[in-house]
């Protein structure tokens, strides 16, 4: 069995048989990896609390056919302790999980620039930097950015103005103006695109300390992700 050596965050984990989980890894160098950590549900396990979901951990693993084997993990750093104490970061921090393991279909496949995104999102979860809304939301449109879905805020994607853009279609691929919009389009007012601006690019003096109405930016941000990932993010229904 080869080994290899990286470091990664759990996304998730599921049981398998008496004592053994599937822990579903995002790592900075072989990307998602599903493996399996021997023991891991008994009191006595090696692994400790090392691999609960938020986890970052540094990680020796075996290759295998269907799921590799976790043979050491050491923690790098305990994102879970904070963030499970808070429900709204808690919340956050299952719909960036679940983002990412939709996004990634490929095991195996490299995407350091993901990994980085998904660590500074838990690091700002666990330390409070941020609203934990705002949080998710910065990081499920700039991962889907990443992936090559970027919607366009600044003009209307049917006629290319920059006025009068009150609308939002995932399907048209960002915003249409009042003239040229089509039924499935939803309202988007200046404030809602400015903010969906800020989400994009991460622009948290922006965002901070605003209290206009984020239903609209909500709705803009679960209606792009589903359209995109081709299914509804259970998890970000629970932020609502």
């Amino acid at each position: 069995m080869a080994l290899y050596h990286d470091e990664g965050v759990v996304l998730r984990t599921a049981k398998l048989g008496e004592a053994d989980r599937i822990v579903t890894l995002f790592t900075e160098r072989h990307g998602k990896v599903r493996a399996v950590a021997k023991g891991v549900r008994r009191t006595k396990s090696r692994f400790g609390g090392r691999l609960e979901p938020f986890m970052r951990v540094d990680l020796l693993l075996g290759e295998g056919r269907t799921f590799d084997t976790i043979s050491q993990a050491e923690s790098l750093a305990a994102y879970a302790g904070a963030i499970v104490g808070d429900v709204d970061a808690y919340a956050a921090a299952n719909a960036i999980a679940e983002t990412l393991d939709d996004l990634a279909g490929t095991e195996h496949e490299p995407a350091p620039a993901q990994y980085r995104l998904l660590v500074g999102a838990l690091h700002a979860l666990a330390t409070c930097r941020h609203a934990p809304r705002d949080i998710a939301w910065s990081y499920i449109l700039r991962a889907l950015s990443m992936a090559g879905w970027t919607p366009r805020l600044d003009s209307c994607v049917v006629c290319g103005t920059t006025r009068d853009l009150c609308f939002f279609s995932p399907a048209a691929g960002g915003m249409m103006c009042r003239r040229d919009y089509t039924p499935e389009a939803a309202p988007c007012e200046e404030p809602c695109r400015r903010r969906l601006r800020a989400l994009l690019e991460g622009d948290w003096t922006a965002l901070d300390g605003t209290g206009h109405d984020d239903v609209p930016v909500g709705q803009a941000v679960q209606s792009w992700a589903q359209y995109y990932l081709e299914r509804p993010l259970r998890s970000l229904r629970l932020l609502d």
